[in-house]
């Protein structure tokens, strides 16, 4: 055994990803919601995280202090102006923006989007509000898990991950998954942590879960967080489906589970 096992568990395998030695769990435990709250308040004394994933997935695992080194108010805000150049013709000019895309005659053109309503990078969004009648960070990821298992139609086949990781934001970095753009991603999901009751959840298919315990109540919140959200690069937000920011940041107001999709 190469770590000790919290109580309670079921039967399990040790597998090496990189320099790290995970656990695997034979067979999703039915009740995998409740035990993902124990799992999560134990992980301070434990140094493990849960994670839902294909474990048999191609790994490169990278290391997750590359995340240190990310100032991420100051990359983002580079990141910002970057986006605002390349977009401002597609939000000031819808007509040009179907011009430029050339839409076949038989495709539905896609809605205009205003963009963010900054005309520079605003900051980094406060913190979610915590209204003392929530969940917390632990009970919203339990409720997001069973929610994802019952509600994905791919969620069945995958299997309870114990990774030790100082944070469930380091957890994608230690696994190996290859589809989001590490270290920035592992930055926002450590300060998404911090801000907003943040645990991930699960990565599979190009998909990342996160469940939320202090989402944004206001749509004002809301729109500094879906820029952030833009900027992570997940296609399900800037390109696939072609979500308006308005729409998209209005959709952010008091939602408790976020999910990324790369291509």
């Amino acid at each position: 055994m190469v770590f000790s096992l919290p109580a309670g568990l079921p039967s399990g395998r040790f597998e090496r990803r990189g320099s790290s030695e995970i656990w695997i769990c034979d067979e999703l435990p039915h009740d995998v919601g409740k035990l993902w709250v124990d799992l999560l308040g134990q992980g301070p004394v434990t140094g493990l995280q849960p994670y839902l994933c294909w474990p048999d997935d191609p790994a490169r695992p990278k290391d997750p202090a590359a995340a240190d080194a990310v100032r991420l108010d100051e990359v983002l805000a580079a990141d910002f102006a970057e986006y605002r150049r390349q977009r401002l013709p597609y939000w000031s000019d819808p007509s040009s923006a179907e011009a430029a895309d050339d839409v076949p005659e038989d495709v539905e053109p896609w809605p205009h989007d205003p963009g963010p309503p900054f005309a520079s990078w605003p900051g980094l969004a406060p913190a979610g509000p915590d209204t003392g009648t929530g969940p917390g960070a632990e009970e919203a990821a339990g409720r997001t898990v069973a929610d994802l298992i019952r509600t994905e139609p791919y969620a069945a086949s995958l299997s309870l991950v114990l990774v030790p990781a100082r944070s469930s934001a380091d957890v994608p970095a230690v696994m190996g998954w290859q589809d989001g753009p590490l270290p920035l991603m592992g930055a926002l999901l450590r300060s998404w942590e911090d801000r907003f009751g943040a645990r991930v959840v699960a990565a599979f298919d190009g998909e990342l879960h996160v469940s939320v315990a202090r989402p944004p109540l206001d749509p004002a919140h809301a729109d500094r967080l879906a820029l952030e959200h833009v900027l992570s690069t997940a296609d399900n937000i800037v390109d696939d489906p072609p979500t308006p920011f308005p729409e998209y940041a209005r959709g952010l107001v008091g939602r408790t589970r976020w999910r990324f999709w790369w291509d």
